[in-house]
């Protein structure tokens, strides 16, 4: 099956059944999270969407500003800071324009942001480092081409989803049909593990470890 049909697939299937990071992670075999580092801007902020990657390198946001103008509609822009420690990426211009004009679904950035009391007013899905009021310079101080193109090639055109909890991708090389399958697999299986607990009042133990429910469709 080709990719953009499968990323149309895996992604419709998530965004339909509201699939947190957890079970988009417990997919994977409870792997796929971008960075542990991530923390959401609002809290109940929830995305998912096809990745379009971005650099920034060496405390300048130049290439922010040029990749920022090909996101695609409805992508979530992942910003991917390289030795930016301790400037922020962006702040409300940015947002605005990738938000507003390129109408991309979320923004994640391994890095900090400025101007969040504008951005929390604005309710735009971020995620981040953290915050700080000094930013990025906007001109070139230079671009690892090499390192660039590892990492568009790693993560352009993935599956990025991002909650509450954390961010988790799934790169092209794991969008696949087996990886779909057990999107499906996890989604019924929590139907059954909350059907179990909260109607039939078993325990965690029961449900989740001994998994007692097979034993009730063996006998029929």
């Amino acid at each position: 099956m080709e990719l953009a049909v499968l990323q149309k697939k895996i992604l419709e299937y998530i965004q339909s059944n509201g699939m947190s990071t957890t079970e988009v992670a417990d997919a994977m075999y409870k792997t796929g999270e971008l960075d542990p580092k991530l923390q959401v801007l609002l809290p109940g902020s929830r995305v998912a969407g096809i990745i379009h990657y971005i650099p920034a390198f060496n405390g300048s946001n130049y290439h922010v500003h040029n990749y920022a103008r090909n996101t695609p509609k409805d992508a979530v822009v992942y910003i991917d800071a390289v030795n930016c420690d301790g400037k922020a990426i962006f702040g409300d211009l940015v947002a605005k324009y990738i938000f507003s004009y390129r109408q991309a679904k979320g923004i994640v950035v391994s890095g900090l942001i400025r101007d969040v009391q504008q951005l929390i007013k604005e309710k735009y899905p971020i995620w981040s480092y953290g915050r700080s009021p000094i930013g990025c310079i906007n001109t070139d101080t230079g671009f690892d081409e090499e390192y660039y193109n590892r990492r568009k090639q790693e993560l352009d055109g993935g599956i990025i989803v991002a909650d509450d909890t954390g961010v988790v991708v799934i790169k092209k090389d794991r969008i696949t049909q087996e990886v779909f399958e057990r999107l499906e697999f996890l989604g019924k299986q929590e139907a059954v593990w909350s059907d179990c607990i909260t109607r039939l009042r078993w325990d965690t133990f029961d449900t989740i470890c001994l998994k007692r429910y097979n034993e009730q469709s063996e006998a029929k």
